[in-house]
């Protein structure tokens, strides 16, 4: 159980459940290829069955640490930082965002949108989920809407989504790494069909990196 100044802090957005943070390439969508800094943050109450960071599940098993420690060590790697989860916003990342946009760096979100959006973002990219459905919010300010396709029925669930976003906001369809080999031609036949999506792969995966 946490403290209560620990409570606060996390309400506060002064401090955060940290899983992990690295530096590598960014490997999904538009921004695929590029060196970032990824943060991590732990907790997601959205839990997909295929999800392949589970660990980060649990918040409380992730060490609770101070946005200024966060922000000051992702600066020294890159000015492209990443934060994703998990599910970040969860959390308040107003604090952190600021810090790092103070420092000169874009930040960047990946999230199911199940949440309200706090932070301020250079580009979010939106991977809803059927479990919990996006915010108005978040769908309205997507940039990038990553559908990861793992049966038939996710097509149309891309096609519901896209509807919601705006018209400027990138369309891409992903295949679920352990369903690659059957859903991959699928998409590719999609995407020749409606030419408005765009494929995306997990390239770090390819490539045999974080």
């Amino acid at each position: 159980m946490l403290d209560f100044n620990t409570q606060a802090a996390l309400h506060r957005g002064e401090a955060l459940p940290l899983m992990e943070a690295f530096y590598s390439l960014q490997g999904e969508g538009y921004w695929r290829g590029c060196a970032a800094y990824f943060i991590r943050l732990g907790g997601c109450d959205v839990g997909c069955h295929w999800c392949d960071v589970k660990e980060s599940w649990p918040a409380e098993a992730h060490p609770i640490v101070p946005v200024t420690e966060i922000a000051s060590e992702a600066l020294k790697h890159s000015k492209l930082i990443i934060i994703t989860g998990g599910e970040p916003l969860m959390w308040n990342l107003d604090k952190l965002t600021a810090l790092l946009q103070a420092g000169g760096a874009r930040t960047h979100i990946e999230t199911s949108g199940a949440h309200p959006l706090s932070g301020s973002w250079d580009w979010i990219c939106l991977s809803p989920k059927k479990i919990k459905r996006p915010t108005e919010g978040v769908l309205e300010k997507a940039n990038e809407l990553k559908m990861v396709v793992y049966n038939n029925n996710d097509f149309l669930f891309a096609e519901e989504m896209a509807s919601k976003v705006s018209s400027s906001c990138l369309l891409y369809l992903q295949p679920e790494w352990s369903k690659r080999a059957v859903a991959t031609p699928k998409i590719i036949d999609y995407v020749m069909e409606h030419p408005q999506w765009r494929v995306s792969l997990q390239m770090h995966k390819y490539l045999d990196i974080r």
